[in-house]
C-alpha cells in the first residue's frame, strides 16, 4: 500500500468514526449497537514520537485509556471480566450493556501503565500471554523491523531469488520495505521466514530477543500482574504464529501447551484464548473447535464486531487504535454503527 493510500484510508476512517459519533449522538441507528463489547489492547504507554513509527496502531496513551473508560461510563456500559461474557449473552434478561477488556503479547506497559487505569476505574482486564516473549526465546518481528527499518539506510536480504538491497532513506521506502517483510512472513513458513528476518537484524547489530525481553514481561511480573483481582491472564500461544496456517496437531500443540504455561505462571488454568493476528485466514472455525475440546470458555480473534450467544470460542473484537484515540470514537465503536454501515 502506497503513502497516499494509507494516509486516504486514515481519513476515511477517521471521517467514518466522526459521523458515526454524530449519529449515534442524535439517537440514529439504536439498533446497531450489540449487547456488549470486547475491546483490543496491546501497547498501553506514554507516546514517544519516531521517525518510523509503523506499529504506531498497536499503542494508545493510558490517558486516552483512562477517557475512554470514562465515556464508556458516562454510556452506562458495565465493566466485565471476559470469561463472564457468555453467560451474559445467554441471559435474555439482563440487557444492560458490558464492556470487556483484552490486551495481547504481554507487554510490561501493561503492568506498569495500564493497571493503574483499570484499578481507577473497577475494570477487569484479560492479558494474553505468548510463552516465548515471556521467556524471552521468541523475537517479535514487527518489533524488529521497526526498530532496524527505522535506523539504517539501507539493508540486504534475500526474498528466495536472491540477495537484494532495499534503500531506506525515506519513510515511503521504509514503509514499503516494512510491508514487503510482513508480506514475505505470512506467505510462508512463519517460523523460518521470522528466523531469517532475526538472522538479518543481527547482521546489522540488533538481536531480537533482547527486544522481546525489553518489552514484554518475564514471569514474576506475569505473577504479580495476575495477583490483582482485576487481572486475569490468557492463553496466546507458544510462538505467536498464525494457527490457521500449521497443520491442526501443531495448532493444538500451541494452544494446550501455551494454556499450560500460564497454568504454571499464574496458578490457574486461564480460561481464556486469543488468536494470533486473529485475522479470518489465522484463526478459523478448525481453530474454534480445538479451543472448545480444550476447555478453554472463550477464545477471541482480531476481526471486527460485537460477542454473540453460541460462538463462544470464536468471538469478535473492536480494537482500540493508536490512529484514532479520541473519546467520542470509542462511543462511535461501541454504537455499532461504523459496522452497520461497513456491512451494507
Amino acid at each position: 500500500m502506497g503513502q497516499w493510500k494509507r494516509r486516504l484510508k486514515r481519513i476515511a476512517i477517521g471521517g467514518g468514526l466522526e459521523a458515526a459519533w454524530l449519529a449515534s449522538a442524535a439517537g440514529l441507528m439504536k439498533e446497531a449497537r450489540g449487547r456488549g463489547v470486547i475491546f483490543t489492547l496491546h501497547h498501553v504507554r506514554p507516546h514517544l514520537a519516531q521517525p518510523f513509527e509503523p506499529n504506531e496502531h498497536l499503542e494508545i496513551t493510558p490517558e486516552f485509556l483512562d477517557a475512554a473508560l470514562r465515556r464508556l461510563k458516562r454510556l452506562g456500559y458495565r465493566f466485565v471480566a471476559l470469561d463472564a461474557v457468555p453467560s451474559l449473552l445467554s441471559n435474555p434478561l439482563d440487557d444492560r450493556p458490558f464492556a470487556a477488556f483484552t490486551l495481547d503479547d504481554g507487554y510490561r506497559n501493561n503492568l506498569v501503565h495500564a493497571l493503574p487505569v483499570f484499578e481507577r476505574h473497577g475494570a477487569p482486564f484479560t492479558v494474553f500471554v505468548t510463552q516465548g516473549f515471556a521467556e524471552g526465546s521468541h523475537s517479535i518481528w514487527w518489533e524488529t523491523l521497526a526498530l532496524l527499518l527505522g535506523r539504517e539506510n539501507s539493508i540486504e536480504f534475500n526474498f528466495g531469488n536472491g540477495r537484494e538491497r532495499l534503500a531506506l532513506d525515506t519513510p515511503v521506502r521504509k514503509w514499503d520495505a516494512f510491508e514487503r517483510f510482513a508480506k514475505f512472513i505470512h506467505s510462508q513458513d512463519e517460523a523460518r521466514a521470522t528466523s531469517e528476518v532475526d538472522a538479518m537484524a543481527r547482521r546489522y547489530g540488533i538481536e531480537p530477543t533482547e527486544i522481546t525481553r525489553d518489552l514484554v514481561m518475564g514471569p514474576q511480573e506475569l505473577r504479580q500482574l495476575s495477583a490483582n483481582p482485576l487481572a486475569s491472564l490468557g492463553a496466546h500461544t507458544i510462538s505467536h504464529r498464525s494457527l490457521g496456517r500449521l497443520p491442526q496437531a501443531e495448532a493444538r500443540i500451541e494452544m494446550e501447551i501455551s494454556a499450560d504455561y500460564v497454568a504454571w505462571v499464574a496458578g490457574v488454568r486461564p480460561r481464556a484464548i486469543a488468536y494470533p493476528y486473529g485475522s479470518p485466514e489465522a484463526a478459523t472455525g478448525r481453530e474454534a473447535d480445538v479451543a472448545a475440546d480444550l476447555g478453554f470458555a472463550v477464545a477471541v480473534t482480531t476481526q471486527p464486531g460485537f460477542p454473540a450467544a453460541g460462538h463462544a470460542t470464536y468471538m469478535p473484537r473492536l480494537s482500540l487504535n493508536g490512529f484514532y484515540q479520541k473519546p467520542r470514537y470509542v462511543a462511535a465503536l461501541a454504537s455499532g454503527i461504523p459496522l452497520k454501515l461497513l456491512r451494507k
